[in-house]
């Protein structure tokens, strides 16, 4: 209970306590890139000099250890997105943002930012970055994650492809996906989708390599391990990585 306690504490601050987290090294043919799980929906990639923060959330003591970003992606408004907080505390002197038209409205003018709206694509540092759809289902004006507003992202760095879900339901967009080599997807009801959702939109679209990220949900954890189990039963050329990106729980 105290524990619990301690968590909310900080999330109301908009941070959270350090700790360390697992990384992934993988070879492209611009070199190698390390991918390292922060917390909840987001990541750190980093290939040779280049340093991209991914929806920098849960305070800068998650990010201390880590070189100053050359670029920021982030993907929605809401507060375990764009978290002013946690930015504040991020030398973002060097950094591009790249943000949908919703996100560059909210942040600070003094940012160096570039605004990516649904199917634009813009290379920067060598990469390809290109915007794509996220949205709730059904299509609704009032719905927490309405299409157009923000954005998922396509990086195509060399000949690998890295999706990035942002908050999305297993829409149509995503399930065409095709050649894609690392995938991370969320699943986490009622503000994202099931995890049946998310294993059948990956059993169509077909990742070489799928992180569960984005999993706390309005009742807790969501069962990954169910995921894992099912993505892998009916595509064993599928890895499901398993990544604890709640470590405080």
């Amino acid at each position: 209970m105290k524990k619990a306690l301690l968590i909310l504490f900080f999330i109301n601050l908009g941070v959270m306590p350090s700790y360390t987290q697992e990384s992934d090294n993988y070879q492209t043919s611009m070199g190698e890139l390390t991918i390292t799980p922060i917390l909840h929906g987001s990541l750190i990639l980093q290939l040779n000099d280049i340093t991209i923060y991914v929806d920098p959330y849960g305070g800068i003591q998650n990010y201390s250890s880590f070189s100053n970003p050359d670029m920021i992606l982030i993907t929605d408004i809401h507060g375990d997105h764009l978290n002013q907080k946690t930015l504040d505390g991020i030398d973002t002197s060097n950094a591009e943002f790249i943000v949908p038209s919703a996100v560059k409205e909210k942040l600070p003018k003094t940012y160096n930012s570039t605004v990516l709206n649904n199917g634009q694509g813009v290379h920067r540092m060598g990469i390809f970055i290109e915007a794509v759809p996220m949205y709730n289902l059904p299509e609704e004006e009032n719905s927490r994650h309405p299409k157009g507003r923000g954005n998922g992202y396509l990086l195509t760095i060399g000949k690998t492809n890295i999706y990035i879900s942002g908050d999305t339901e297993d829409i149509e967009e995503m399930r065409r996906l095709r050649n894609i080599d690392i995938a991370f997807v969320c699943m986490n009801l009622p503000y994202t989708m099931s995890t049946d959702q998310a294993a059948s939109a990956v059993l169509d679209f077909q990742p070489k390599i799928v992180y569960p990220y984005h999993y706390r949900g309005k009742d807790g954890l969501s069962d990954v391990e169910g995921f894992k189990k099912r993505v892998e039963d009916e595509n064993g050329s599928i890895q499901v990585k398993l990544r604890n990106w709640y470590p405080q729980d």
